[in-house]
């Protein structure tokens, strides 16, 4: 059954992880670099990405015999260096960008959309939230993601590149302190 308050969590949670906002400066140099970027392509393809992670990711686990709340626990610390990324400014993970015209997908769909951080953080939400409720969540994370792509030259006019940054810093330490949660509750359990 859905559930408003799982769906924001799990919403706000993506979201952070995600963090399409402070990717806006990589998106505006792909697009100096090659062009146009289909922002319906990339978008379409980090969803199925991310459903077919969701519903499938399981399955894969089992087959390497490890349970969901240890790999819980390992996305809770992926999400935490992704937090620290985001507060400190510096990159533990490498993303670099492809200079080909597929810009679409590599690097926008994946890794900076659907990338293992986003990938181990589905996985690690099943263990505290309803499938129903996070692919909710998933969904309006890939319409804003799909809005963010398509008018992000008007939100860096707005914004500015000041108001990025602290978007960025915001959401980094809600990451930090959601991935703190949820290594605690997962750690008591094992």
């Amino acid at each position: 059954m859905f559930d408003f308050t799982q769906i924001l969590s799990v919403t706000l949670i993506l979201f952070s992880v995600i963090d399409i906002l402070g990717s806006i400066p990589i998106i505006i140099d792909l697009r100096k670099k090659v062009g146009h970027v289909q922002s319906e392509k990339a978008t379409l393809i980090a969803g199925a990405l991310m459903i077919a992670f969701l519903f499938v990711g399981d399955n894969l686990l089992k087959l390497f015999g490890i349970d969901v709340g240890s790999f819980a626990i390992a996305g809770s610390i992926i999400m935490f260096i992704i937090g620290m990324e985001m507060i400190l400014g510096h990159n533990f993970f490498k993303n670099e960008p492809s200079s080909t015209n597929n810009s679409s997908v590599v690097p926008i769909a994946f890794p900076l959309i659907a990338g293992a951080g986003t990938l181990t953080t589905l996985i690690s939400l099943k263990a505290e939230y309803e499938e129903m409720n996070i692919l909710a969540g998933v969904i309006i994370n890939l319409a804003f993601v799909y809005l963010v792509l398509k008018s992000t030259n008007w939100i860096e006019r707005i914004i500015g590149e000041n108001g990025i940054g602290i978007l960025q810093k915001v959401f980094g330490i809600i990451l930090l302190s959601i991935s703190i949660k949820l290594f605690k509750d997962n750690i008591i359990n094992l």
